[in-house]
């Protein structure tokens, strides 16, 4: 929000974006933790690596020891890869920190370079790989520090869960970097020799190209229409700060807002201004009546009303538990606004099954 309000030439909107992507970071960090505890699922999209590793830089520098130098080498123009993006910064994470155990109190560097190469069967024959891994073209990303080296025998079991030349370990970390490159169809070669440092190669199969893209190559590029509503929203949710962030947001597209505190305030609200309400947003876990529950209620009070929910638990599994519920829509948090913006447009613009008892919102 503080963006959307800000002029382009604001000194303040570099400290915002920095702040933004800091909760995207934490964000990712909870979702992490749902997918591990089985709450979740892992979302793959295309990405460009070296985006991704350049976004991370203020990250990496302040996790690794002060006597080490971050060096970069990003390759402009990478073809995409296809990754969870949450795996994947794990996985760089857990490089560049354990490049930079290495290093240890020594001055040192960690070299991180991005590219793209042609491996062959026998490339990758020294690489640790799923077996069926196919030749081809491969964006990597290398890890590359100066520190102590490892002997053969390390080497063989640098991937071992638990397995660590540290005084204390630190669990699964490249055993875990090593299960998330092999679940995205990719592989890691090591170099290393005692005294001469150690190098990580990471492989990732490249992206081909898609419809969408090809089909827009060389025509000329439109700017985006606008899409802007009107009608009212009934927004449910128990959290202050978010109830009145996510109506300032609503707003902003051309809403007018309702504001309940909880679900039981959502079906009160909802018999007194059904005639007005054009969609219901509401928060899933909530006092005294849920989400799930208040979407049972208002459905019973009338079939055709558009509800969708919120919660912080990935959309698969909430799509999955509302199959046949008369669920409209659903947006995991934390959300950006534009995310909300498409949620509702493709909510209030699909057909419904019946002109009754539905109040659609006009676009221009």
């Amino acid at each position: 929000l503080a963006l959307m309000e800000l002029p382009p030439d604001s000194n303040a909107r570099e400290t915002i974006e920095e702040i933004e992507m800091a909760g995207q970071r934490a964000a990712e960090l909870a979702r992490q933790m749902l997918a591990y505890s089985g709450k979740g699922r892992f979302v793959v999209q295309r990405i460009d690596l070296s985006g991704l590793v350049e976004e991370m830089t203020q990250l990496l520098r302040v996790s690794i020891t002060k006597s080490a130098v971050l060096d970069y080498h990003f390759e402009p123009g990478l073809p995409s890869v296809e990754v969870d993006t949450t795996q994947l910064r794990q996985v760089v994470m857990n490089l560049v920190i354990n490049a930079s155990d290495a290093i240890g109190d020594d001055d040192g560097k960690i070299i991180i370079t991005t590219g793209v190469m042609h491996a062959d069967r026998d490339y990758l024959s020294e690489t640790y790989l799923p077996q069926d891994i196919q030749e081809g073209e491969y964006v990597f990303l290398e890890v590359e520090d100066t520190g102590k080296g490892m002997d053969a025998e390390t080497r063989g079991r640098v991937f071992d869960p638990f397995f660590t030349t540290k005084f204390t370990g630190r669990g699964l970390g490249l055993a875990a970097a090593l299960g998330i490159v092999r679940g995205h169809r990719g592989a890691i070669k090591v170099t290393s020799e005692p005294g001469k440092g150690t190098t990580f190669r990471l492989l990732l199969p490249a992206a081909g190209p898609t419809a969408e893209s090809s089909d827009t190559a060389g025509s000329s590029a439109r700017p985006p229409r606008v899409w802007r509503a009107n009608g009212t929203v009934l927004l449910a949710d128990d959290e202050t700060s978010v109830r009145n962030v996510t109506a300032r947001a609503l707003e902003t597209f051309g809403f007018k807002t309702i504001r309940a505190v909880d679900g039981q305030d959502a079906v009160e609200l909802f018999i007194r201004h059904r005639a007005e309400i054009t969609c219901v947003l509401m928060d899933l876990t909530m006092p005294r009546m849920n989400g799930e529950e208040a979407l049972a209620a208002l459905l019973a009070i009338d079939p055709y009303v558009r509800v969708v929910l919120m919660s912080g638990f990935a959309e698969q599994e909430a799509m999955a538990r509302f199959t046949g519920k008369g669920l409209a829509g659903f947006i995991q948090k934390p959300y950006e606004f534009e995310r909300l913006r498409e949620t509702l447009r493709a909510v209030l613009e699909a057909a419904p099954p019946s002109t009754a008892g539905y109040r659609r919102a006009s676009s221009a």
